[in-house]
């Protein structure tokens, strides 16, 4: 069991499905087996959201972490809620713009920084129509047999 330098978890399924309007670093609290296994890449954020309790608080929802193969029974539940951790000027903004405009908010990344706290890349984020996720196909596909046409012309 090697330990990675770089964890950086990413949702890529959420680019696809919402348009990212804005974007946050927020801290997440964790028990002592959750940082573990995160530190190990046990980690999946692809089906996660987040959204505000009664208290005001940000909790992130579906998140899940495997469980800590060393840790008996002092392990933690896979997909608990977990508690983000931001300014509350920072908290009062994003509450306001998902209450009053209808747009949600998706984890983007999850990744250790520096100083090696976990820390998670959240957006504003407003859902996508269909057509716009034909449009974004098309588009790559496009790119794609661009790129494939140049190899073939420069080889």
């Amino acid at each position: 069991m090697a330990v990675q330098k770089k964890i950086n978890i990413k949702n890529k399924k959420a680019r696809f499905e919402f348009e990212i309007l804005d974007k946050y670093v927020a801290g997440i609290q964790l028990t002592g087996t959750e940082i573990k296994s995160i530190r190990l890449s046990q980690a999946r954020i692809t089906e996660s959201f987040c959204e505000f309790n009664d208290g005001g608080e940000l909790f992130i929802v579906n998140m899940y972490i495997q469980e800590y193969m060393f840790g008996h029974h002092f392990n933690h539940k896979p997909k608990s809620e977990r508690r983000l951790l931001m300014h509350k000027r920072e908290l009062r903004s994003l509450r306001k713009d998902v209450e009053a405009k209808g747009n949600t908010i998706v984890p983007l990344r999850l990744f250790i920084n520096d100083k090696g706290f976990a820390k998670l890349e959240i957006a504003l984020a407003k859902g996508k129509q269909t057509h716009d996720k034909r449009e974004v196909i098309k588009d790559r596909d496009n790119k794609r047999d661009l790129a494939r046409i140049k190899k073939s012309f420069n080889g």
